[in-house]
């Protein structure tokens, strides 16, 4: 990324330059602002933002011990609003070294910690001296910045790339280096193709902060030209949560009256749950995004001989508790289509095996072990206390969920080795809109759990109540933040993106995008209930656990390819059940497009390079055919990818999108 110098600026000017920057640095000792300007400055500014304070400027020679206190106080009035980053170089004194230290640790900034040299450039015992003291004196990034007389002393500062240091893992994506003169001018390109998170340009010629330095112009196109397209889009809108939209209208399906649910749109797992809720009894009208369905309540029932559930492993997931309930035959089979007969269903049996439901395969394949569609569905539901294993997911938990308060006594149901928690209390957040209580209490790791850390959570103990009846609700579907993700990697990684309509309160398990997103270093704003807006910045590598929202998979992998260094995320066990073996297929994918990706237990490990190093060195993504294996998320993935790809990214199968979002590729690519 480039770093536009700011210096010599009124605030007006400063905030009406930053949208057309990538980054910027702030020279607080070179600007003209009060201290209220440069607070509501780093404060809201959604480019990221460098705060820099030189106390040498304050007196044109060695700077005093007010100097150094003047810049502390600009200092900290920049890092207390928000900066991205602060500088302070290395020779600063040790008690203010230590008291900056402690206020950007406690406020979340990244330090850079610089070393200058006007002069020359040290040989490589001192370069290699100056950049050890840059970490033993808190640095998260260090910039060694020197004087270059000759193409020898070039060549030294960008030997420190290879460095192996003590107590620091990697200096991809933590060091910059470059040098100052005509001689160093090539090194602050180079710097960014042997790892530097960004490198520094100056607005113009005229206003460069030290010999050498290009404009940002001349930067753009030498490192961009025309290598990717960026990608801008506002007033984005991300269709209904099919999450939302299947469980609440199978409650409609079963409530006395009529529901009205608002923001409604259609994608094919959505529409089989319209179709479902028809076949149970229930009548389905549309006007335009809302849905009018009048119940089967209060006492439900169906004597249906089948049930279809579209392409939707949650929808049949959901029926099968429910068929079990209502259902007035001695069994129900339940049917599918497209992938999903291929799919299983993991310890299905066994789960319902423990409410006296017993669940058999109903197909050519009879014989085989794991229960598929189709399936029958066979014996009443029995209310009752039961302990279940939820290491197969959540979904047919949500179905035992909908379906155990329509029993006649109540129910104990405890989970052991919960996944996808948050999908579970979606189910309990749709029902209490249809008059339905449960109650649950989670156990395991308090202080993880007190911090949504569900990896903290040993097991759930759900209370239902039998004898409930589902009443008629009015409510709005939420936008589906699955949906957003991949618009939200694209603004992260090429340029930005502003969504309109999102829940930044919302318990829908796939808003932990915003966390790895934030975990990854890109800039995440919203102001109050406007749009949530994405804009890119220096991305390094991270980890994360996604064992709770594993559809996030395909798009995450993206995003590690253009983080600098080392990603880990876990939870590749949770994929093989998905619309293709989602694990493979994201291997496979990566692989194809040229990233270093290997499975190392249920950790996907992505070895990632940031946009600008992949184009300086020659490896964008490679393009060429891809298939999507029918599957909805890993299309969007790839179309994702395929803005970083050297050569076009052919998809062999996009209809498949239809199956959450219908609109995709037109709004991606409008």
């Amino acid at each position: 990324m480039i770093c536009t110098c700011i210096q010599h600026k009124t605030f007006k000017e400063i905030q009406e330059l930053l949208p057309a920057l990538e980054m910027a640095e702030i020279r607080l000792d070179l600007c003209s602002l009060t201290d209220d300007e440069t607070e509501e400055l780093f404060a809201e500014a959604d480019t990221p933002l460098i705060a820099t304070c030189r106390a040498a400027t304050f007196s044109k020679g060695a700077p005093t011990e007010a100097d150094w206190e003047e810049a502390e106080r600009r200092l900290t009035i920049a890092v207390s609003a928000g900066a991205r980053f602060a500088d302070l170089e290395i020779e600063a004194p040790s008690a203010f070294s230590r008291r900056f230290q402690k206020l950007c640790r406690d406020c979340g900034t990244e330090i850079i910690r610089s070393y200058h040299n006007f002069e020359c450039t040290p040989d490589d015992t001192g370069l290699q001296m100056a950049l050890a003291r840059c970490f033993r004196y808190g640095a998260d990034i260090a910039k060694i910045v020197t004087t270059c007389l000759s193409a020898d002393d070039r060549s030294r500062l960008e030997a420190l790339y290879g460095l192996i240091l003590e107590d620091v893992d990697s200096l991809q994506g933590k060091l910059i280096a470059f040098g100052m003169g005509k001689e160093g001018s090539e090194s602050r390109i180079e710097c960014l193709r042997r790892g530097a998170p960004f490198t520094y340009a100056s607005l113009s010629e005229d206003e460069a902060t030290a010999p050498g330095q290009l404009t940002t112009a001349k930067m753009r196109e030498m490192i961009y030209g025309n290598a990717v397209k960026p990608f801008h889009r506002t007033g984005l809108r991300m269709p209904a949560s099919k999450s939302f939209a299947q469980r609440a209208i199978l409650a409609a399906a079963l409530a006395e009256g009529r529901s009205v649910l608002h923001t409604y749109s259609p994608c094919e797992d959505s529409e089989a749950a319209i179709a479902l809720a028809s076949e149970l009894g229930a009548v389905i009208e549309k006007d335009g995004d809302t849905l009018y369905i009048q119940g089967i309540g209060p006492h439900p029932a169906t004597d249906a001989e089948s049930l279809f559930v579209g392409e939707s492993g949650l929808l049949a997931r959901l029926t099968i508790p429910v068929a079990a309930a209502i259902g007035t035959r001695p069994g129900i089979r339940i049917e599918g289509r497209g992938t999903l007969p291929r799919r299983p269903m993991n310890d299905a049996a066994a789960i319902m095996a423990a409410f006296g439901v017993l669940l058999n395969n109903d197909s050519e394949d009879a014989a085989r072990k794991e229960i598929h569609v189709p399936l029958s569905v066979k014996g009443r539901l029995i209310p009752g206390n039961a302990e279940i294993n939820g290491s197969g997911g959540s979904q047919l938990i949500s179905g035992l969920l909908t379906a155990l308060p329509l029993c006649s006594a109540d129910s104990s149901l405890y989970v052991n080795e919960p996944k996808s928690i948050p999908y579970m209390y979606i189910t309990l957040d749709v029902l209490r809109h249809f008059g339905i209580k449960t109650r649950s209490e989670m156990e395991g790791d308090a202080q993880m759990l007190e911090a949504e850390d569900w990896s903290g959570c040993s097991g759930i103990r759900f209370s239902i109540k039998g004898g409930q009846k589902y009443r008629a609700a009015e409510f709005d579907i939420e936008s589906d933040w699955s949906a957003a993700a991949g618009f939200l990697v694209a603004g992260a990684v090429f340029g930005s993106a502003e969504l309109e309509g999102m829940d930044m309160k919302s318990i829908q398990a796939d808003i932990a995008i915003i966390d790895i997103l934030v975990e990854a270093g890109a800039v995440v704003s919203q102001v109050e209930d406007g749009p949530v807006c994405v804009r890119k910045a220096p991305l390094e590598g991270f980890s994360f656990d996604l064992n709770h929202a594993p559809d996030l998979f395909p798009a995450v992998a993206v995003l590690s390819a253009f983080c600098a260094g080392e990603s880990r995320i876990a939870g590749l066990g949770r994929l093989a059940g998905k619309e293709s073996d989602r694990a493979t297929a994201i291997l496979e994918m990566l692989s194809a497009l040229g990233v270093e990706a290997a499975a190392e237990g249920d950790e996907l490990v992505v070895q990632g390079e940031s946009l600008a190093g992949r184009i300086l060195n020659g490896r964008l993504l490679k393009g060429g055919e891809f298939s999507s294996r029918h599957d909805h998320r890993m299309a969007m993935a790839l179309q994702v990818a395929s803005l970083g790809a050297g050569s076009p990214i052919i998809i062999d199968d996009t209809a498949c999108v239809a199956k959450s979002f219908p609109g995709f590729f037109e709004l991606f690519n409008a």
